[in-house]
């Protein structure tokens, strides 16, 4: 009799230590708060719950090791790194109307929206990004600092790049990212001579400015050299906007910047496995069957490099995200790696583009890197996401999205696996428009830009693309097949105006000398450029060549022709543009960053042959405003019988087409 009572007896301990090793990486989840969200129509009641949790990581362990500079980062008493990030839930109130689906929103740069979900599923956010401040009320992760052997401290390059600065400036601050500037590694030294500042001109014409010229330092109020300052840099007699400046250092105390992949494993992974913490908080998700995640620009080049760096299985070996949807993301993100900039956006000199970019296994000769997949890793663990990647024409020409489907030699399209689809959004800025409706003007011209803003959307296709991803996971239920441009179909073409069928407008730009180049980098022996990890020892990298890149095909009106076109673009108003010009400064006359421009069609005939514009008139094309209406009604239904567009949406779209302007 006692012999199988002690069996039942010694499972159960077997099973609760089990149960505890497999959440031992995230020891703590604190609730700071619990408010109510905003009512969202046709959704449950919600509450945001918001707080912090604490994980620790073993070193030794195979699924972190690949996290650079960890070995280094300090030791708890179990030998164990410690980090803590914080984190949002919003949550139906009442459990029961939960539909089991875990959506988890990459923020971008710290920033984040969340709340109410229509359908019942629980959303999350949680910080990744540790160079970001972490009092600011964004989303963070506090990373830990790596030391070198017997607590040296340990250095490594530093590049620093300045642009368009203002006319004048004396001093800059010495910071990274694009959008949310973060500070640089302080130098090892403030000597000049340990550090080189180089004056780049338009033709690239570089020069070195003279070390007793510049300084580690504050001039803003004092003369040249200032005072003193490891965040900032003087220049005698001030900036130059006509150049670009390069700053290259040793840099000390790098912030293990990888730990932001293994928070976010760790909490998906509890949110979706885990009862209680170590300490008996118990999970402020409840019930978790399915977890997708999407993220947006630099979010989404996160979760490429997630995926491709073996975080889609946690430390038990079990999946974290069943579904991942990568959105207007043409890279990976540079965040494992020494004084890493994951808010970098391909700009000159910048990581990112380095790393595998293709689904399925393709052989990067051009660069000398073998054969590779984003996949490799999951699929040799069997935790390999569903996939759903989205993009449009902003990605190709200011992200250089173009390798990812044509290789590094773009001759030939790299075919997709199928366990991923791919949908392009065709004529549309980066991320679409925000602003929404029918503006035969345009959007506000985007900063630094020469042309009016593009105003075609794409987030009522980027919905219904979700909405697949999450049926995939649930319910099995495959999206339909992948539409975007390619090679065989004659979609991609060199980035000319004769090579894409560029029509003919008089004053206005032509896509030639547009497209962002993909140069070839080395960045050092210690640069491990498949997993974009490691320490770039060779700051600024050298250039080995430039790799060729191809350009949706465009029609008469000059609008793009694959993919999945907007309601907008069905009846356009206008050649809706992936790439604009760059108004003034150092970059004029080349693409303005990953901003989309606009040129309107004249309203009427009379206006169109004075312009010599070849492009039919508004008036041309629909007549009134009544004709216009029409067709926006018949391009609803087309979109809408062809499962692109959610019932909201088409009433809402018929709506603003009523309500615009267009030939009133």
């Amino acid at each position: 009799m006692l012999r199988p009572r002690l069996l039942v007896t010694a499972s159960l301990l077997t099973a609760a230590l089990s149960a505890q090793a497999a959440q031992a990486h995230l020891v703590r989840i604190e609730v700071e708060k619990v408010a109510p969200a905003k009512p969202l129509p046709g959704a449950p009641a919600y509450e945001i719950v918001s707080g912090r949790f604490f994980g620790e990581l073993d070193p030794a362990d195979r699924r972190n090791r690949i996290i650079t500079d960890l070995a280094g980062a300090p030791r708890n008493a179990r030998g164990r790194v410690e980090y803590s990030a914080t984190f949002a839930i919003a949550r139906p109130v009442d459990p029961a109307k939960a539909s089991g689906v875990l959506f988890y929103d990459v923020p971008n740069r710290g920033n984040f929206i969340i709340g109410a979900d229509p359908y019942g599923h629980v959303r999350v956010v949680s910080g990744w990004q540790g160079d970001l401040p972490e009092d600011a009320g964004l989303q963070t992760v506090h990373a830990p600092v790596a030391h070198g052997p017997g607590g040296r401290p340990l250095t490594g390059p530093v590049l620093a790049r300045f642009v368009d600065m203002p006319a004048g400036a004396t001093s800059l601050p010495i910071v990274g990212s694009i959008g949310r500037p973060t500070p640089r590694p302080e130098p090892v030294s403030l000597d000049t001579h340990q550090a080189r500042l180089v004056r780049e001109s338009r033709d690239g014409a570089r020069q070195a400015v003279a070390p007793a010229d510049w300084a580690f330092a504050d001039c803003a109020q004092e003369p040249s050299p200032g005072r003193p300052d490891p965040t900032r840099l003087c220049l005698k007699g001030g900036f130059d906007p006509a150049f670009a400046y390069t700053l290259t250092y040793t840099g000390k105390d790098p912030k293990v910047l990888g730990v932001g992949f293994a928070a976010t494993r760790d909490l998906v992974a509890f949110l979706r496995t885990a009862q209680h913490d170590d300490e008996g908080h118990p999970n402020p998700a409840g019930q978790v069957r399915w977890a997708v995640a999407s993220g947006t620009s630099q979010s989404g080049n996160f979760l490429k490099s997630f995926v491709n760096l073996g975080f889609n299985a946690d430390e038990q070996g079990r999946i974290v995200f069943d579904g991942v949807n990568p959105n207007i993301a043409a890279r990976q993100v540079p965040l494992n790696l020494r004084f890493g900039v994951p808010g970098g956006a391909a700009r000159p000199y910048e990581a990112g583009s380095e790393g595998t970019l293709w689904w399925s296994r393709y052989d990067d000769k051009a660069r000398g890197r073998g054969v590779t997949s984003l996949l490799d890793r999951c699929s040799a663990d069997h935790t390999c996401p569903k996939v759903v990647e989205t993009f449009g024409s902003a990605e190709f020409w200011g992200l250089r999205m173009s390798p990812g489907l044509v290789g590094t030699d773009a001759a030939r399209d790299v075919p997709l696996p199928p366990t991923v689809r791919r949908y392009y959004f065709p004529s549309v800025t980066h991320g679409g428009s925000f602003i929404g409706g029918f503006r035969a003007e345009g959007d506000p011209a985007p900063p630094g830009c020469r042309l009016v803003g593009n105003p075609n959307p794409s987030k009522e296709s980027l919905r219904v693309a979700q909405a697949m991803l999450v049926a995939w996971v649930r319910d099995g239920k495959a999206p339909p097949p992948s539409r975007y441009p390619t090679l065989q179909a004659g979609d991609l073409v060199a980035p000319s105006a004769k090579a894409m069928g560029w029509p003919a407008l008089p004053g206005a730009p032509t896509p030639d000398g547009k497209l962002n180049p993909l140069p070839d980098q080395d960045f050092g022996p210690s640069f491990q450029a498949r997993d974009l990890s490691g320490v770039a020892s060779l700051q600024p990298p050298r250039i080995r060549g430039v790799i060729p890149q191809r350009v949706p095909r465009v029609d008469a009106d000059g609008n793009e022709t694959a993919g999945v076109a907007s309601v907008q673009l069905q009846v356009p108003l206008g050649t809706y543009l992936g790439w604009n010009v760059m108004a003034a400064g150092f970059e004029a006359g080349q693409g303005c960053g990953f901003a989309g421009g606009f040129i309107p069609f004249a309203r009427t005939k009379a206006d169109r042959l004075s312009a010599r514009d070849p492009r039919p008139s508004l008036e041309e094309r629909y007549g009134d405003h009544a004709g216009f209406v029409a067709r926006v009604r018949a391009a609803v239904k087309r979109q809408a019988d062809a499962g692109w567009l959610l019932p909201e949406d088409a009433a809402r779209l018929v709506e603003e087409a009523e309500q615009s302007g267009v030939l009133r």
